[in-house]
């Protein structure tokens, strides 16, 4: 944890007497994050946050400066995005977007607005022409990965839900050369998610590219933007080693060159990526027992509050705050961290070296600022939920 949330913690830590549980967001850091992500980008590229990754307003507001623009996967974002970071690009993305949410980004008057299949650009045509809008699209495909590598979260590159398949391609430029309020800006693509290797990142960006230019050459299609998606991965596992973004973008010039050539802008979509870090689930130790020969801490809170290490079914990355004058009841132990709920499912860490480790000491769990709350299923058990405290300068 960094210096300015450990100290924090230490302070509210003398001063709670009842279980403490909370989310605690250091949003020096988030900026500093964010602002060195945006000075790292080469020309000839944008950066867009995907609020689904953690769509506090604290976090939108921080992140307003240094990003592009936002990106909704419903008419709920959409809404939310245009209250708290007014005036910002939009991004309108996601499967099965329902005709009011169509009806409702012509409205509001996106940035771009990505198409899933052909029946959702049909639906899209007949908004836009009831509107009397013209509707900048990028059309999400789903093309083959050709040799290259996979990762745990695949989103394309096989068979899935999500975007067109390349050999749908012809009828929806068909379409939009018959509707003239659909303007083709360009592709969206997002094959994979928690990307951890920066050369087959890199190899992916130059597939995008490659398959737009055969595109462009066989239809004559004139296009000015690509969104190369997110999937930017957090190693959870070793939290020493995530995805190198300085090292990926000193060599994007080699990618954006061929690009910038084109006329095309290069548009990353990151979520996890930009929020994961600067956030920490913290809950305090309840009780410390053994049971058949394991270890169990139990604590104030559980996965009902942060589903993050059952999502990604890992063992989360902690840290333990003891409490001053605390008897250490177990000591170089191995222990598996839970919650509350009447499941044995309701497990953050299982059979994790510890030091010592009593009731009143604090669980911190990192990289708990993405994917973690909103995802989390709340109302299980009505329990109450953490409290939310926000680091600033």
């Amino acid at each position: 944890m960094t210096p300015k949330v450990k100290e924090a913690l230490q302070q509210l830590q003398q001063q709670r007497s009842e279980p403490f549980c909370a989310y605690v967001y250091d949003l020096v850091a988030l900026r500093q994050h964010i602002r060195s992500m945006r000075h790292a980008l080469p020309a000839g590229c944008e950066l867009f946050y995907a609020a689904k990754a953690n769509p506090e307003a604290p976090i939108l507001r921080t992140l307003c400066e240094y990003v592009d623009g936002f990106e909704a996967a419903s008419g709920g974002e959409l809404n939310w995005l245009r209250e708290q970071v007014a005036g910002k690009p939009l991004i309108f993305g996601g499967p099965g977007k329902l005709q009011s949410e169509l009806r409702q980004a012509v409205q509001l008057g996106v940035d771009v607005l990505h198409v899933e299949s052909l029946t959702e650009l049909r639906r899209l045509q007949a908004i836009a022409l009831d509107e009397n809008r013209t509707v900048s699209v990028l059309l999400r495909m789903n093309i083959a990965l050709e040799g290259i590598g996979g990762t745990r979260l695949m989103m394309g590159g096989k068979p899935t839900p999500f975007g067109l398949d390349e050999h749908d391609l012809p009828a929806a430029l068909s379409e939009i050369a018959s509707s003239p309020q659909i303007n083709l800006r360009g592709f969206h693509f997002h094959l994979m998610s928690h990307q951890l290797d920066v050369d087959n990142h890199l190899a992916l960006i130059r597939l995008y590219l490659d398959k737009v230019r055969s595109w462009c050459d066989r239809w004559s299609l004139n296009i000015d933007l690509i969104n190369v998606g997110g999937g930017i991965g957090i190693n959870y596992l070793e939290p020493q080693h995530h995805f190198d973004w300085t090292s990926f973008c000193q060599r994007l010039p080699d990618v954006t060159q061929f690009s910038q050539a084109q006329g095309w802008t290069l548009r990353f979509e990151c979520g996890r990526f930009i929020a994961a870090a600067c956030g920490y689930y913290v809950m305090e130790v309840l009780d410390v027992k053994k049971n058949l020969g394991e270890w169990f801490a139990i604590g104030r809170g559980g996965t009902h509050h942060f589903r993050t290490p059952a999502a990604q079914s890992h063992n989360h990355p902690f840290s333990i705050l003891r409490r001053e004058q605390n008897a250490e009841w177990i000591k170089d132990e191995h222990v598996t961290l839970v919650g509350q709920l009447c499941t044995p499912k309701d497990v953050l860490a299982r059979q994790q070296p510890v030091a010592a480790l009593a009731p009143g000491d604090w669980l911190v769990f990192s990289l708990a600022g993405a994917y973690a709350w909103n995802i989390s299923h709340q109302n299980f058990l009505m329990h109450s939920p953490p409290e939310f405290i926000w680091l600033e300068n």
